[in-house]
């Protein structure tokens, strides 16, 4: 593949600096770079509201295919206002696209780049969120045309379609017929409709799309975005064209914890992505981060070797779907191997489904159909009924959700005949998800004083089981549960046959050739422990332990009724694959 075997390392160059800098400044800093990592390809950005020259541009090629490295191109759809014109309604420079100057100049920049690359990748400012009169009558005028009554949504997704074909697609392979043009998707998911991005129809007209794995430090950043999204929003880009997921974007901004910087590799790595990007060459030159980078690079490789396809359980998202944002990044930070997909998973054994995947109008046709099948099963969340509670969700579950909330601090987990009574040090707030006992059974439920509020809930449905997942009202009070209410819930849908019990904030990564990797979280309050590793038909596993490939083999703790369970480390910030060896 490259300097590495499991996956291309990419870097982006940005405009500024291919506008400024020198052949011995570059020099400087491919040095410093080299001793780190080792370089395939970069993206090299001519515009990013300023516009590097030709000569600039072929002398940083000239300088990078000397050292050995590719060379595509870039782009960032940003422009300031025209001197003397007066600001457009935007954030960030993003232009507006019913500026017919913008308009006209982005032309002259995407067939600029096309001259110049066989290839280039659209960094992910290519939204827009300006509100000046223009694009305010450009909203008003679309949505009486088509019969909308308010909002963004369509009119965005509409003018970025037209957008991508007229202002980059069409000027850019004009100018050079050979050139293949990659869309970029922000971290942002939830938001894609709301200022424009519309894959639903771009992935017809791009050649290769890309994915934005970068999560920053969660609690002190705008995003917010759980870690557990640089490998999930992969699998969902993935899914959503096989083979056209150019790879994961990643940077080492608004961050101050080394750990935090390399999780982004780490999970973007899990997801198997053909290159890994890094954002961008100028920020990792004389950083300490990337001495860590790339240490971790060939231990990574080394793991991935022997790492398949990821598996999960598959998370519904349909196109420009929103409703409980992230949700299932919290249940992949709790252990839950989730894989996203913008189709309904109809071939899957187990599917996930929020209340964005209620944005489908056929969803609960699709839960029935899903669920007379032979063995499946799904689990739903008490936002997805909230969303689907006047659409005959009737039919599925006695349960009922009429706006209540408790605080709970104690829990009751039911196995079987075993029961426990584990508590929790600080309570968490929950939707009251009412139901009928006897129809529907409550698994789990959580306590305050005499009452109980069910957390996990089974229905049988045909020749399937439904389960329903009471989320707290603040998704980050899952890491409040304790260990038995997590374990329980994963317990409830294995993947081929595995689940972890121990803690929440360790995620577990199934993948198709029966290997698994551990990835325990460096975060407050998490601490080294041991966690197990539960494994219908598990005879033995073979542990690669991050870079030392030496074949170790882990004996189960205990085999009961055909599963082995195995205790395994859990060390934050270190991360092993195990291969799973089966009885025959």
């Amino acid at each position: 593949m490259g300097n590495y075997r499991n996956f291309t390392l990419t870097a982006y160059f940005v405009a500024h600096a291919a506008a400024r800098v020198t052949r011995v400044e570059l020099e400087k800093q491919l040095a410093f770079m080299e001793r780190h990592v080792r370089l395939d390809k970069i993206y090299l950005e001519p515009w990013r509201g300023e516009l590097a020259s030709h000569e600039q541009i072929e002398m940083i090629r000239e300088v990078f295919h000397t050292h050995g490295v590719q060379v595509a191109g870039g782009l960032t759809t940003v422009m300031r206002t025209p001197e003397g014109e007066k600001p457009k309604q935007r954030l960030f420079d993003t232009i507006c696209y019913n500026d017919p100057k913008m308009r006209q100049k982005l032309k002259e920049v995407s067939a600029f780049i096309g001259e110049h690359f066989d290839e280039f990748i659209i960094d992910d400012f290519f939204f827009t969120n300006c509100m000046c009169p223009e694009c305010l009558k450009g909203r008003d005028e679309y949505n009486k045309a088509n019969g909308i009554r308010a909002g963004w949504q369509d009119y965005r997704l509409d003018l970025l379609r037209r957008v991508s074909e007229e202002d980059i697609i069409s000027p850019a392979k004009k100018a050079n017929p050979k050139c293949r043009i990659t869309i970029k998707y922000p971290n942002w998911a939830e938001s894609y409709q709301e200022t424009g991005y519309n894959p639903a129809e771009q992935r017809k007209l791009f050649d290769m799309i890309y994915t934005g794995t970068e999560t920053r430090d969660p609690v002190s950043t705008d995003q917010h975005l759980p870690r557990y999204l640089s490998f999930s929003l992969m699998t969902y880009f993935e899914n959503m064209w096989p083979g056209h997921n150019g790879g994961g974007w990643f940077d080492n901004f608004d961050m101050h914890i080394t750990e935090h910087y390399l999780e982004q590799t780490y999970l973007t790595a899990f997801s198997r992505p053909q290159e890994m990007m890094l954002f961008c060459f100028q920020s990792l030159c004389d950083n300490m981060y990337t001495a860590a980078l790339g240490y971790q690079l060939d231990r990574l490789d080394a793991v991935l070797d022997g790492a398949g396809k990821p598996e999960g359980i598959a998370c519904y998202l349909p196109d420009n779907c929103q409703g409980e944002d992230n949700v299932q990044d919290f249940l992949g930070m709790c252990g839950l191997p989730i894989v996203c997909t913008p189709y309904f998973p109809e071939k899957a054994k187990q599917i996930l489904l929020t209340g964005s995947s209620a944005y489908d109008p056929e969803i609960l046709e699709k839960l029935d159909a899903f669920l007379r099948k032979d063995g499946n099963t799904a689990v739903v969340t008490t936002g997805f009924w909230d969303a689907v509670k006047d659409k005959g969700y009737e039919n599925f579950t006695s349960i009922r959700l009429r706006g209540r909330h408790a605080t709970a601090e104690s829990y009751r987990v039911e196995d079987g005949r075993t029961r426990e009574y584990p508590a929790a040090e600080k309570s968490v707030s929950i939707p009251v998800a009412e139901f009928r006992n006897n129809s529907t059974w409550a698994v789990v439920k959580a306590a305050h004083g005499e009452e109980s509020y069910a957390l996990l809930l089974r229905d049988d449905y045909a020749y399937s089981t439904l389960w329903t997942v009471t989320v707290p009202d603040a998704y980050p009070d899952f890491y409040r549960m304790p260990a038995p209410v997590i374990s329980r819930i994963r317990k409830a849908v294995p993947v081929n046959g595995i689940w972890l019990e121990g803690p929440s904030r360790v995620s577990l990564f199934v993948y198709d050739n029966d290997s698994v990797i551990l990835y325990p979280y460096v975060m407050d309050g998490v601490q080294q422990t041991k966690v197990r590793l539960h494994v219908k038909g598990g005879r033995k596993l073979t542990v690669k332990g991050g870079g030392r490939p030496d074949g170790r083999e882990a004996e189960p703790l205990y085999v009961k009724d055909g599963e082995a369970v195995f205790e395994l480390p859990a060390v934050p910030g270190e991360y092993k694959l195990y291969k799973i060896l089966r009885e025959k």
